[in-house]
């Protein structure tokens, strides 16, 4: 599903990934995990195709993403790409299921169809009574469902996570923790999560410690 090779990215004088190579298969759950500064966050960035390595390559679903044009690319992001990070990122102004609809109505989807496929979604999470709520009106927990609902939405190929229960009580990110587990049994979802939650570590199929923008173990 995913192939990064010799990723290096520094910012002025200071070298962040120092030639990081990865492989992660289809329905994996992956957690990037690594004391802070290692260069866990960057990674994922680059991955996600937020930002670009100063050399390596990134293939995902055998598409070089280097090669994309910017259009291309944030069709392709929008397409093939889900994120979950720790501040959930809804937009206030709109409710529920305006905020899940975003990605499908910028891939061209008509509204009908876009919020039949955000209920479901919402559903499956438990926010079936909770769609025209606007985050406010959420609490914490429910907020990061509708982040994660938001990025399901287009059926991506792959999901980042960046510290996605780290706003979260402990009741909360646990029960993210087994959702993402649920969401890959069921839709066969790809999941990459950078985290310093030892337990959403351990509920991953392979764990890759991060040390000195160096993948280490």
């Amino acid at each position: 599903m995913l192939k990064a090779q010799s990723i290096h990215k520094s910012y002025g004088q200071l070298e962040i990934l120092k030639g990081v190579d990865l492989e992660v298969k289809k329905g994996e759950i992956v957690t990037i995990v690594g004391a802070s500064g290692a260069g866990k966050s960057t990674l994922l960035n680059i991955l996600g195709t937020l930002d670009k390595p100063d050399s390596g390559s990134v293939v995902i679903g055998g598409t070089d993403v280097g090669r994309l044009n910017h259009s291309d690319l944030s069709v392709f992001r929008n397409r093939k790409i889900g994120f979950v990070f720790q501040f959930h990122h809804l937009l206030a102004e709109f409710n529920a299921l305006e905020n899940v609809c975003i990605p499908a109505l910028i891939a061209g989807e008509s509204r009908s169809h876009a919020e039949k496929r955000a209920k479901r979604f919402l559903g499956r999470l438990g926010l079936e009574n909770r769609t025209n709520h606007k985050p406010a009106e959420l609490s914490g927990g429910e907020q990061q469902r509708v982040a994660v609902a938001r990025a399901l939405i287009n059926e991506p190929a792959l999901i980042f996570a960046d510290e996605p229960s780290g706003n979260l009580d402990s009741t909360n990110a646990n029960e993210l923790h087994l959702l993402f587990k649920e969401l890959r049994d069921e839709f066969n979802e790809t999941f990459i999560i950078v985290t310093h939650n030892e337990h959403l570590a351990d509920l991953s199929d392979r764990k890759v410690l991060m040390k000195d923008g160096m993948i280490v173990h």
